[in-house]
């Protein structure tokens, strides 16, 4: 027993020894923690400023190439930051609420006096406040009762005409579908999600109708999207870009990587699936054109632009990212070479400011632009015999070299833009959806997706509110077309448009 007892006392005491320890190291390592900071921050107040990028070490060349590389155009310099007018302070403090939202009121009146309890009251002051409230969107049924009257004088049933509707026997309105269609194609929210939310609200719907219906309005609009694209051919000026899109197609053991592409103009957007990139069926495609067309430099093009119906128009916005990259080995020359194309953007962003257009805009480039221009090309002449042909820079300079006169098309033409950024942002929503969606269910429904993306693109591009416009067009094109009777030129979102003024 005494030797048991002593061996409990020791191990109390190990205990008390090791929390004291435990507490020390805590102690230790805070104290560890503070010196580390206080380190760190004894290390970026002592940085050393960053160096300059070296100079441009000298070219291996000699002779009139290396007089030419010395006697180089210079660079531009950077303008200095234009000096703008001081904003005005913008008001302080809770903005009003939009005075258009409709106005759910509530009057709140006491009944009786708070201290005495009396009932004989006098307004004396109104507290007025303002929030913002939502609705939750809310489904409805629409009930079209018609009667079948029979006439006295003749004997005869005579029955009034339905509301309009998408077409016969439909299950929605034409406000439901285009509601439907804006959130699948305007929203970017998958069917799947359409249905839960649906769902919720205790309306059942199976995912194979909702397809149903979306099918149902591409074919409606589809010759609205099928004009658009002979007002794009009989365009002088139209750009194109182009992404993946996996396509389920029976029989094949993965989903088919499928090409969708754009083409577009300052006004009308058309989406077209094809089942790869052939240039034959580009070729084929663009035959009937005659007139400009910016895209990329793919091999593709390459009939389209040999049989001298089409100019070929080339994005500069590739080649600036090209000399940005070449910094990483060429920090001197590359950014000789990007400033060159600062310019040219910074004398293109002084016209889209004064709103420069046509003649004026030709004008202004040919005046400003073009000397740049010229400087540009005699320094990638005198840079390029200095460079190893693997070197970024140089695949850069030759990109230019070979492409230059479709990159510079813009000059000359008013109607052309300096790069292809806007169809490439306009493929932003693309990838969103196809993120959603992941793939196309077939072919067809590939086709008509491509339909309704470019309807809604038209009506971006047209600043035309998309769902108003879904809603007015399957009105005139469903059940009722023949009482509206109007030819596609007029159910356009350009002849919405000109319909609200």
């Amino acid at each position: 027993m005494d030797e048991l007892d002593a061996l409990r006392q020791e191990n109390v005491a190990l205990r008390d020894q090791v929390t004291q320890l435990v507490e020390q190291l805590a102690r230790l390592s805070e104290r560890v923690g503070e010196l580390l900071a206080a380190a760190q921050r004894k290390q970026r107040k002592a940085q050393a400023p960053v160096a300059p990028p070296p100079p441009a070490p000298a070219p291996v060349v000699e002779g009139e190439e290396r007089r030419a590389f010395d006697e180089r155009p210079q660079a531009p310099e950077k303008p200095p930051p234009e000096r703008t007018a001081k904003k005005k302070a913008k008001p302080t403090g809770r903005k009003p609420l939009p005075s258009h939202l409709e106005a759910e009121e509530h009057e709140l009146r006491p009944d009786a006096c708070s201290a005495c309890g009396g009932a004989a009251l006098d307004v004396a002051d109104v507290l007025l406040e303002e929030k913002l409230h939502v609705v939750k969107e809310h489904q409805r049924r629409r009930v079209v009762r018609r009667y079948t009257c029979r006439c006295r004088a003749c004997g005869q049933r005579t029955t009034l005409r339905s509301l309009p509707a998408p077409y016969e026997r439909s299950k929605v309105t034409c406000e439901w579908l285009a509601w439907l269609v804006y959130q699948k194609f305007w929203l970017l929210t998958p069917l799947d999600r359409i249905r839960r939310d649906l769902g919720e609200r205790s309306i059942p719907i199976a995912m194979s109708t909702l397809v149903t219906f979306i099918e149902r309005a591409a074919d409606l609009l589809s010759g609205v999207d099928g004009l658009h694209w002979k007002q794009l051919l009989a365009s002088p000026w139209m750009a194109t870009d182009g992404t993946g899109l996996k396509v389920i197609v029976p029989k094949l053991p993965a989903a088919h990587n499928g090409y969708i592409e754009l083409y577009r103009n300052d006004e009308l957007a058309v989406f077209q699936y094809e089942p790869d990139k052939s240039g034959d069926v580009v070729a084929a495609k663009l035959k009937p054109f005659h007139g400009t067309l910016t895209a990329d430099a793919e091999h593709r093009f390459n009939d389209v632009f040999a049989s001298g119906r089409v100019l070929e128009a080339g994005c500069n916005a590739h080649g600036r990212r090209k000399f940005r990259d070449a910094e990483a080995t060429q920090p001197v020359l590359a950014s000789e070479g990007g400033a060159f194309l600062g310019a040219i953007y910074g004398e293109e962003e002084k016209a889209q400011k004064l709103a420069l257009r046509g003649d004026a805009l030709r004008e202004h480039r040919q005046q400003y632009i073009r000397p740049i221009i010229r400087n540009f090309e005699r320094w990638l002449d005198a840079v390029k015999p200095t460079l190893l042909p693997s070197e970024p820079l140089a695949a850069a300079i030759n990109y230019y070299k070979n492409h230059g006169k479709a990159l510079f098309r813009f000059v000359d033409d008013s109607l052309v833009p300096i790069d292809n950024s806007p169809t490439e942002r306009e493929f932003q929503n693309v990838a969103k959806l196809r993120l959603n969606m992941l793939f196309a269910g077939s072919t067809e429904g590939a086709h008509r997706a491509c339909v309704l993306l470019g309807i809604i693109a038209t009506c971006r591009a047209l600043r035309v509110p998309a769902q108003a416009y879904l809603c007015w067009a399957f009105e005139r094109l469903g059940t009722h077309r023949d009482v509206f009777d109007l030819p596609l030129e007029d159910m356009t979102p350009a002849a919405f448009k000109k319909t609200r003024g």
